[in-house]
């Protein structure tokens, strides 16, 4: 039955504010609608939310993805607003991945993004 809707990535925040000018100010991503539930963003046809709790942060896997056509050129546009990387090869495929290395840059509280290239 539920694979006749939509489903949305929601990623937590600690704090919602700071975490949407992280958005705005390194990705360049405005919410197209906010609530007191979160701020929605639309991202490639898609929609992803940002959403307060106190837990952000708890887990360690990647919880929102990217797939680019250049990874190069997006990479260095993110460099030049202060997004750090750690790049990985994919085992036992001809994709590679590039990781948000976070630090200072890093969404505050909240998991990995990734943004992905295959080729």
């Amino acid at each position: 039955m539920l694979d006749r809707f939509p489903t949305h990535t929601t990623l937590p925040a600690s704090d919602l504010e700071r975490a949407k000018a992280w958005y705005r100010d390194k990705l360049e991503m405005v919410p197209k609608s906010e609530d007191e539930g979160g701020a929605y963003y639309e991202s490639g046809g898609r929609t992803f939310a940002l959403f307060p709790t106190p837990y952000a942060g708890a887990a360690k896997n990647t919880a929102m993805e990217w797939s680019v056509d250049d990874m190069e050129a997006v990479v260095a546009h993110l460099k030049e607003r202060g997004v750090t990387f750690d790049h990985y090869d994919i085992p036992g495929s001809s994709g590679r991945a590039t990781s948000p290395r976070w630090g200072r840059s890093r969404q505050p509280g909240s998991r990995t993004a990734r943004t992905t290239s295959c080729r």
